[in-house]
């Protein structure tokens, strides 16, 4: 899951956030600079690991995710055993205070995303929906797959829609998917990320606590 903030308030700057780096970015280490800009990932074998890592184009790896027929109450356990990333409700609630908007694009399902997003706080999402049939998932998206240009998209269409200036916005990502919104923000967050996205980020936030995006707010 992935994380557009779009500054709308009047507090909002046009710069990028002034904040204090390591010089030598390693796992666990708190927030870091690296240069250079993303760049969209290359291709390989099947799977969902290594569509993240950037091997393998995203239709492919989430048919194979969605081909079981299962249940749509399948989606209820699942709810129950979502724990939201620690720190989530704090930068939302930050980025609120500054007077910004938080969006959510996912390669996941829109059947998970419809609950947690409002739950956390989010004002828009955007994630797959899947095709239904008698109960039960066919394992065909319905509609177009959020992919690495889906992503990129749903950010500039966000930030139109709220009148913010892509200078404006921050992308925070995790995976190869998230390279091409990354490099269309302002500034782009690699969160717990594979190594491929740590090395085109802007920064890199090694704990998993998204607290450590706070300092990085205008």
């Amino acid at each position: 899951m992935t994380a557009p903030v779009l500054w709308t308030g009047a507090r909002a700057s046009a710069r990028r956030p002034r904040c204090r780096f390591h010089a030598h970015p390693q796992r666990g280490d708190r927030t870091h600079r690296r240069r250079g800009r993303p760049r969209p990932g290359g291709r390989g074998r099947d799977g969902g690991r290594d569509a993240r890592r950037g091997r393998l184009r995203r239709e492919p790896a989430l048919a194979r995710r969605g081909a079981a027929r299962v249940p749509v109450s399948a989606f209820t356990r699942v709810l129950a055993r979502i724990e939201p990333t620690p720190g989530v409700r704090e930068l939302i609630s930050a980025v609120h205070e500054r007077g910004g908007v938080v969006g959510v694009v996912s390669g996941g399902f829109h059947e998970i995303l419809d609950t947690v997003a409002p739950r956390l706080g989010v004002d828009v999402w955007r994630a797959n929906r899947l095709e239904v049939d008698a109960g039960a998932l066919t394992g065909r998206v319905d509609g177009r797959i959020v992919d690495a240009d889906g992503k990129a998209a749903a950010l500039r269409e966000w930030a139109t829609a709220h009148d913010v200036a892509p200078a404006r916005t921050i992308a925070i990502g995790d995976g190869a998917n998230d390279l091409r919104m990354m490099a269309a923000a302002g500034l782009g967050i690699a969160f717990n990320a594979k190594p491929a996205v740590r090395a085109q980020a802007d920064l890199v936030v090694g704990p998993v606590d998204l607290r450590e995006v706070i300092p990085l707010l205008p």
